[in-house]
């Protein structure tokens, strides 16, 4: 037994918990960062790539086409899911999220592999419904993690969200490289398709490997978990059996867990509650995917760095998306006012223009700095967004509410999609 500054009892159980609340955290992030990665590694390959789809299948607009077909998955999964959120088991969600990134992407370099890098329709049908299981895999798995991460510490979606932005960076470096390298060789698109989508393969497996024995044992995610429990969640019962804590008892005691639903918000008004971090997100990637990527792709004419031209921008904004996720990590620099967010996603919108007139009368490097400047607000304003919108809540509203601003932020990026083909339309290519 011990007292604490003020006199008061503390038990050994309190003595053993509080240095184990905290231990395993910065393997935590690493982990949540790698399942971030994993999240979105295969979708910015065939992304990325995109030089070699419109190579293949030069009138069938490859880059807006495949967007178009995988967001509706992503959004209608999304949505179905968090509707019923609090039934679902999270754990086995998010499990089924990688097991169909991982099988989809093998089937990518299965199909490339059979067709031997030629084009042709019944390729293209075959991408378009991989792009689909992408999408599907995508609505599984975001919602669930986000959800699952916003009852723990901010740091663990900080590092899940940078894992996002990471999987863009880590293709578009791989791109460049692959570029350098097969640009003289023979069928050197090809090639370094095949090598996108073996690594990616790799990274979902081990994300699968990861997330199963590893992520759910370390002492810091079971507290969470527990924790959770506590509060009313039904959504972490898996991640407890399988860190083995026992439903009634823990094996430091003897501690109860209420797995009953308690009192909290519904989802109505977690939404309602939350109306303006919800628009954030949605204006955030309505501009971003009504810029990225068709446009940079289709719409930003021909200048000195030739086919090479896409490629810098896609890695740019991929890049610097990926630096702005650890802006927030320095308080300071952490943008928290509710007005500000808001004010912020709607002057992006000042962008669209700014990208046209720079396409018409601008020059490659006005274009790399706005394209740069699109990535950093973008993964600035998302991880404030979503950092500072669970707080104040207990485990089942913070999870509920993970899910909801997921949801917004792809009914966001369908939107997104859906504008970007304005910009054929404009440039009379209908």
């Amino acid at each position: 037994m011990a007292t604490n500054s003020n006199g008061m009892v503390m038990t050994a159980m309190d003595e053993s918990r509080t240095p184990r609340k905290h231990e395993g955290k910065h393997k935590a992030m690493a982990i949540c960062f790698i399942l971030g990665i994993g999240s979105l590694v295969s979708w910015n390959s065939m992304l990325t790539i995109g030089d070699y789809y419109y190579n293949l299948f030069p009138k069938y607009h490859p880059g807006r086409v495949l967007t178009l077909v995988y967001q509706p998955f992503a959004f209608g999964t999304t949505a179905i899911l968090a509707y019923n959120e609090s039934n679902i088991n999270t754990r086995m969600r998010n499990l089924a999220g990688l097991i169909i990134f991982f099988s989809s992407t093998f089937l990518v370099l299965v199909l490339d592999l059979a067709t031997s890098g030629k084009g042709g329709i019944g390729h293209y049908i075959g991408l378009c419904v991989l792009a689909a299981c992408f999408g599907l895999a995508d609505g599984l798995i975001q919602g669930g993690m986000v959800g699952d991460l916003s009852f723990m510490c901010p740091e663990f979606i900080q590092s899940y969200l940078a894992g996002l932005a990471a999987s863009g960076a880590l293709i578009s470096i791989l791109r460049v490289l692959t570029k350098v390298t097969f640009e003289k060789s023979h069928n050197g698109l090809h090639k370094g398709a095949i090598l996108f989508f073996s690594i990616s393969t790799f990274i979902e497996f081990l994300c699968i490997i990861l997330y199963t024995l590893y992520f759910p044992k370390l002492p810091i995610v079971k507290y969470y978990h527990s924790k959770a429990a506590l509060e009313g969640s039904k959504t972490s019962s898996a991640d407890l059996a399988d860190a083995d804590i026992q439903a009634k008892t823990n094996d430091q005691g003897g501690y109860e867990y209420d797995t009953k639903q308690q009192d909290r918000f519904s989802n109505k008004q977690l939404f309602l509650q939350n109306l303006d971090y919800a628009v954030d997100l949605f204006l955030i990637y309505v501009v971003t995917l009504s810029i990225f990527p068709g446009f940079l792709y289709e719409n930003t004419g021909s200048h000195q760095l030739g086919t090479w031209y896409p490629i810098v921008l896609i890695t740019m904004y991929n890049v610097v998306d990926l630096i702005s996720r650890y802006i927030p990590v320095v308080k300071w620099m952490k943008l928290e006012s509710r007005k500000a967010l808001l004010i912020a996603a709607i002057f992006r919108f000042l962008l669209i223009p700014a990208f046209y007139f720079t396409a018409k009368y601008g020059d490659q490097g006005w274009m790399i700095f706005l394209t740069s400047f699109l990535g950093l607000t973008n993964g600035y304003l998302t991880v404030c967004v979503l950092t500072v919108a669970p707080k104040g809540y207990k485990g089942p509203e913070q999870n509920a509410l993970g899910n909801l601003l997921v949801l917004c932020l792809l009914g966001g990026i369908f939107s997104g999609v859906v504008l970007d083909w304005l910009w054929l339309i404009g440039n009379g290519a209908f």
